[in-house]
């Protein structure tokens, strides 16, 4: 072989090289996309929190037992995976990513936590590729399509609503108020007024322009089967729903509440009360009520399975009951059982 010959060859060989570095650049960054009318996480879970996310055969959640690390489980608690030692919370599913909320309060040590790590992150499913979307302090977001909206709060308590597309481009702010995003069905945003009154409002998503679709007044809204369910504001914060196609408000509870969840057939609530409050469920319907727990509790959060809660200012331990089977109280002891196994 000439001298010429062989340069030849080693440019060539050289350019492959170059195209498939190219190429292999390229496609780590390349991000699947989603249906347009993916939705992350039930709105009821983000109300409170966003700690469990149910999606196909698989739980991720924020393992209280572990400082709210991420883990993954199946629906029936079996086959606990720990994927990242940050705190999390707002988990959202869609596609082939997990998106979070990922706190600066994480315990760990060495260089990798000396930088800031508040923002909202995506990683897949495993855990792994773990890519920040935005570094900010976030309130709460839902993954709407293609988009992650979220409302933000900066170092002087300014509330924004803001939103920024999975592949980490068109990220800007749409609204300088507080705009709850959590509650996204088919292209739609529906969320309480906060500026001006409490009237349920929605944002189009397509357009991102807003309007006002009934003057109630309302907090925490949760769209199901053509039915709004919502905190009544003005009466003692009653669980109410709103008919969107007959126009008819029904009381379901003259309690007043501190929260809710809804799932299938079933409200989950908090009842306020200085003498006798209780975690209560009902049906839809408002029928059917019964005590679930006395005492005060948050974090209702909701699978196909359980009912994940705690009680208020005690992180641990993590109650637990049937969603859809007689009430039976008990601990989240295989969440504990996987954060002991973790620390050894």
């Amino acid at each position: 072989m000439t001298t010429r010959q062989k340069n030849i060859l080693i440019l060539s060989i050289t350019g492959v090289v170059v195209i498939l570095l190219l190429l292999l650049v390229i496609f780590s960054g390349h991000i699947s996309f989603n249906d347009e009318n993916t939705t992350g996480n039930t709105a009821g879970n983000l109300n409170n929190g966003g700690y469990f996310c149910e999606t196909e055969d698989r739980v991720y959640f924020a393992n209280a037992y572990d400082n709210y690390a991420l883990y993954s489980m199946n629906p029936d608690e079996t086959d606990l995976k720990k994927l990242n030692d940050n705190s999390v919370s707002s988990i959202n599913a869609g596609g082939n990513y997990l998106y979070y909320a990922m706190s600066s309060n994480s315990n760990g040590s060495g260089l990798g936590f000396v930088r800031k790590t508040s923002g909202i992150y995506r990683s897949k499913l495993n855990g792994s590729g773990v890519v920040c979307l935005d570094r900010c302090h976030i309130v709460t977001m839902q993954l709407c399509g293609n988009y992650l909206y979220y409302e933000k709060y900066d170092n002087t308590d300014a509330v924004s609503l803001d939103k920024i597309k999975i592949n980490k481009k068109e990220q800007q702010t749409l609204a300088a108020e507080r705009i709850n995003p959590n509650c996204y069905v088919n292209g739609q945003i529906y969320y309480q007024g906060t500026e001006e009154d409490h009237y349920l409002h929605v944002l189009n998503t397509a357009t991102d322009t807003t309007d006002v679709l009934w003057q109630g007044d309302i907090w925490n809204p949760v769209y199901q089967n053509g039915y709004i369910y919502y905190m009544d504001v003005a009466d003692n914060y009653r669980l109410c729903r709103y008919s969107m196609s007959d126009d008819i408000v029904e009381v379901l509870t003259n309690d007043r509440i501190d929260m809710f969840n809804v799932y299938g057939d079933y409200i989950y609530y908090q009842v306020s009360s200085k003498d006798a409050p209780a975690l209560k469920r009902m049906l839809t319907d408002g029928s059917s009520q019964e005590l679930v727990r006395e005492g005060v509790y948050q974090n209702i959060n909701i699978t196909s399975q359980y009912v994940y809660f705690n009680a208020f200012n005690e992180e641990t331990p993590v109650y637990k009951t049937s969603t859809y089977g007689p009430v039976n109280v008990t601990t989240f002891d295989a969440g504990m059982q996987a954060a002991l196994d973790n620390m050894k």
